[in-house]
Parts: C-alpha cells; structure tokens; sequence
C-alpha cells in the first residue's frame, strides 16, 4: 500500500539509565503535540539498546490515562544488544489529534547484580492513506494517575478497577479492549495448582502457587457481566529457560494484544445521560477436597489491568437507529456458570514424602447478551493437564485454549463479524540442584492461531481493519546453567514459524535459532544474528524456580 509523505516525530528519546547503585527506575514523561500535517495512520518504532546483566521487564505506554502499548524487554547479554518494535497505533487516532501527556513505564533495577540500564528511542510516524474508520472517543478504565506523572494500570486483586462514564447518546458502537497480564505468582498462571497443593513439594523446591492453572478476565457493567477473556499465555525473555528466547523472543513478548468485548448490546442501557460503572476482574479457581470447583473471586500477586472503551458516534444523532437504541430495553444477558472438570493425585514415597502431583482443569463456558440492535456471543473451551515428578523438581503442562466470539448487528438482513482463535501449550521443565550449582532441561512447543471476518475499526487484537488470518509455532529445548559462587548460562534451539494473511497481504517466515544464533531464516531480509550463550554472572536469586519466577524457592512460613 502506497501512502502519502510521511511525518516523523521524535515523541521521546531519553535513556532509561542510572549509575549502579540500587535504584528503581518508573516512568518518564513527556508532552505530545500532534503533527502539522493531515494524518489517518501512526505507527511507533520503539528502539531500545541493553548491555549487561538484567532481568526482562514490563513496559507500558499511556497517552495521559490511557495505556496504548505494552511490551516487554528482552534480556540483554555482556556484549550489548538492540531490538527494534513497529507498533500499529491508528486505532487511538481520537487521541493522537490532540496535545497529550505522554507517559512510558519501565521499570528497573540497578545494582552490582543488575549492572543492564534500558536506553530506548521512542518515534512516530504519521500518514495518510489506511482510510480506515476509527473510534471518535476512546475512554480509558484505568486508575487515571497521568496529573500526577504517574502510570494508570491497576493491580488486582488489591485494586478497585472501577470508573465511572456517561455515554454519549449519539453512540452506535461501542468496544472494550483489555490489557492484561500476571507478574510474580501470576507470570506463570498457567503452571500454578490447586491452592491446596501450594506446600506439596516445599521440602525440596519450595512453595509453589495456587487457584489452579486457569484465569478469567471479566468485564462488568453496572455490575452485570458484559464479556469474558481467556488470557493467551505470554511467556517473556526470561521464561522458562532463557536460552529459548535467543535471538527471537516469545511471541506477542514485544506486543502484548488487547482482547475485545463488544458492550454495543449494553448501549440501551447506558445512553441515560447517567454515569455508569465500568470494572475489569480477573478470578482463578478454588477446589475443595471432594472436587467442587468454584470461582476463586481472587488471584494471586499480581496482575496489571487496564481497558479502553472505543465509542463511534453516529453522524446523525437523530437517525433512527440511535433513536431506536435509546428507546429500547436492554440488556438480555444468558450467563451460566462454566462446566468445570477437574482431576487431582498426590502420590507419596516409601518414606512418607510427596514424590509427584498429577492434576487437569477442564471448563466450558458459553456467554451470550442481546438488545434490539445487536448480540454479542462467546463459546470457550479450556484444558491444563499438569504433573510435577521427582519429588517437584520436573513439571510439565499441557494447556488448550479456544474460543469465538462474534457479534451481531440485528435487522432484516443481520451483519455478524466472528473471530475464532486457539492457544496451544505444552511446557516441560526439569531442574536440578547440587551443591555446585544448578540446572534446568526444558523443552517446549507453544502457539497463537486466530481466524477473523474482520468488523468495526482497527482490532486491539489482530491489529488490522478487516479480514485476517495467523498461525504461529515455537519449539525447541533450552537448557541452563549456573555455578555456584561463579557465571551461569543458557542454550537453546528453538524453531518460529510464523504465517498471516492481514489487510490482504500474505505473510510466511521460518526462522531457526540454535545458542544464540539464527541458523536458517526464510526470509531474504533476515540477518544473521550471531552471539554466544548468555553469561549471567551472579543471578542474584536463590533457587532455581526463583530465577524464572515460577516459585519462590524457599520455605513457605
């Protein structure tokens, strides 16, 4: 696609940097003044630069309240690195045309253990051409700190998510993205068991973390259920084994997607010119000793949350069809509670000692709400099949996700727009500890798939305005080592395929890294990467579970 001369502007280019002392770095903010110019397409190039020794870290943007990009770092190596992220922003071109405060959030630790600062160029790009419709309002659910130069995502479960708006009469649409994803006890949700479980293997590898290997993201309104999300399992730079994620990082690492629930059957209800609440929950499960399974209301620390509400306005705020969605009851939600399955053994040894917990979560679950103009449905299915052998030391996971969601513009001649979608998982990881050191053997194979009729705008989630396609596939073994009092380091290969077909144009790529270095790559303008293993120095943390976040590696008081 040809587009018109483009504009680039230098929305902030400042180093994430501090001298090498204990230091937590947050945020760093800046003044946005939209372009000289007619514009229908930005576009972010995020280029960040890292030397030395440092965990991944979360990062997010926000134009003032609302958070617009969230990504995460890769870990960087003795000999530096850098990584370049072009990020599709037109679906906020309602914000993009006027002054904002920009906030960017990335925190980070310095000290003579994490000696690796974060320096990133942050740019923008304005065209014309997309000629794609986009929300007029974009509100954000999110804590509102940006007066205070401060980030705006929540923290469940200690949090109230809750803000309040009247909307506006002349809406016809209306669409909630959510961004959301677990740290600490939560990263690694997909790996968690029964809470009942949590001290099964303390003995050997410390506590673990519980509410079950599945989550529930819930999107209420005025307190009544409007739409469900079934998180896709981010895995970042650090995860599992790092030698995975050299030199090609986890999928959507770089670009965590914002999964979309339609709430234009709950406009009825809330063009009153009242206000009205808006609150994102994210529950795990509890199950009792005789195999209840129930919603936890609850999880672990933590999550970071937040949502945008996306209004198109009708041009005609008279036109029959905003009269009639005024003047209409609404809504009519069906929300039965989910089918659960679930299965637990503990098997113990010779001497009385836990020797290994096989558990399976299955749920079913199907939603659906309708007014007079549209109906918006969802159908979603979930399966984790986990074992942890060897008195804890080894686990593995195998987790499905799908679903559809689909939306309905009623009438005589009824428009629906559908996206389906699926997260394979299967994850094994093997550590061992002696008094040399420590080890972990892993192998993995993960996936994102997504088929979508396209619908109204730019999606938070495929990133494109109409029809799309994706499948993406990883695989591969890592392996990591670490010497006690001494250097650590971490192997990996791993094989990407990646295949998508978005705003009608094709894409394929294969890409085949072994060590640190890319192998095999089809396509003509990949590079070779070449580096070797990552030298870690001293991690800084105490056990091997610890090092990747999947446990706290110590005795739970």
């Amino acid at each position: 696609m040809s587009l018109a001369p483009v504009t680039e502007r230098h929305l902030l280019v400042r180093g994430l940097e501090s001298t090498p002392t204990c230091g937590l770095i947050l945020q760093l903010t800046g003044n946005y003044e939209p372009p000289d110019c007619g514009f229908d397409t930005v576009r972010i190039n995020l280029t960040v630069t890292s030397r030395g020794k440092q965990f991944d870290r979360l990062a997010l943007m926000y134009l003032r309240d609302n958070e617009v990009f969230r990504t995460s770092t890769a870990e960087p190596t003795t000999n530096g690195i850098v990584w370049t992220y072009i990020k599709e922003m037109s679906q906020y071109n309602s914000l993009w045309r006027s002054p904002q405060k920009l906030i960017f959030d990335l925190g980070n630790i310095i000290n003579e253990v994490y000696t690796g600062s974060f320096n990133a160029t942050l740019k923008a790009h304005f065209s014309e051409g997309q000629n794609v419709k986009t929300a007029d309002i974009v509100l954000p659910i999110s804590a509102k700190r940006s007066a205070s130069n401060s980030p705006s995502a929540f923290q469940l479960p200690t949090d109230n998510t809750t803000v309040m708006y009247e909307i506006p009469a002349a809406a016809s649409r209306a669409i909630v993205s959510i961004s959301a994803c677990g740290q600490s006890e939560e990263e690694f949700w997909w790996s968690n068991v029964f809470s009942q479980d949590t001290r099964d293997f303390e003995s050997t590898v410390g506590g673990l973390y519980g509410y079950t290997p599945f989550r529930e993201v819930q999107l209420y309104i005025d307190g009544i259920l409007a739409g469900l999300v079934w998180p896709f399992p981010i895995i970042f730079t650090g995860g599992v084994a790092p030698g995975f994620w050299r030199p090609v990082v986890g999928t959507d690492a770089f670009d965590l997607r914002q999964p979309e629930i339609d709430i234009s059957p709950f406009l009825p209800m809330v063009q009153d010119g009242k206000q009205h609440s808006f609150e994102i929950r994210v529950t795990g499960l509890n199950v009792s000793a005789d195999g209840k399974t129930t919603f936890a209301n609850t999880v672990g620390s933590y999550w970071v949350v937040t949502g945008n509400i996306f209004i198109y306005l009708n041009d005609n705020s008279s036109d029959s069809k905003v009269t009639a969605a005024r003047d209409k009851d609404g809504p009519m939600v069906d929300a039965p509670l989910p089918v659960f399955a679930v299965t637990r053994n503990l098997v113990r040894n010779e001497t009385g000692g836990n020797d290994s917990l096989s558990y399976s979560v299955a749920v079913k679950r199907i939603f659906s709400v309708r007014s007079s103009l549209y109906s918006w449905s969802q159908t979603l299915s979930f399966s984790n099949h986990g074992l942890l052998n060897q008195q804890g030391y080894s686990q593995v996971n195998r987790q499905l996700t799908t679903g559809n969601n689909s939306i309905t513009e009623l009438g005589d001649a009824p428009i629906s727009y559908s996206i389906t979608f699926q997260y394979p998982l299967v994850v094994n990881a093997t550590y061992g500890i002696t008094s040399n050191g420590m080890t972990i053997d892993s192998w993995m194979m993960r996936g994102l798939d997504f088929e979508t009729t396209g619908g109204l705008g730019i999606s938070t989630y495929t990133l494109s305005s109409g029809p799309s396609h994706l499948h993406t596939r990883q695989s591969g073994t890592a392996q990591y080592k670490s010497v006690t009092g001494g250097s650590s380091s971490s192997w990996g290969d791993t094989t990407n395929v990646f295949e998508s077909q978005m705003n009608g144009q094709p894409y394929h790529r294969s890409v085949h890294a072994v060590n640190g270095t890319v192998v095999s790559d089809t396509d003509p303008g990949g590079k070779v990467s070449a580096s070797s293993p990552q030298d870690y120095g001293d991690t800084g943390r105490g056990s091997v579970r610890a090092i990747i976040g999947k446990g706290p590696g110590a005795l739970i008081n």
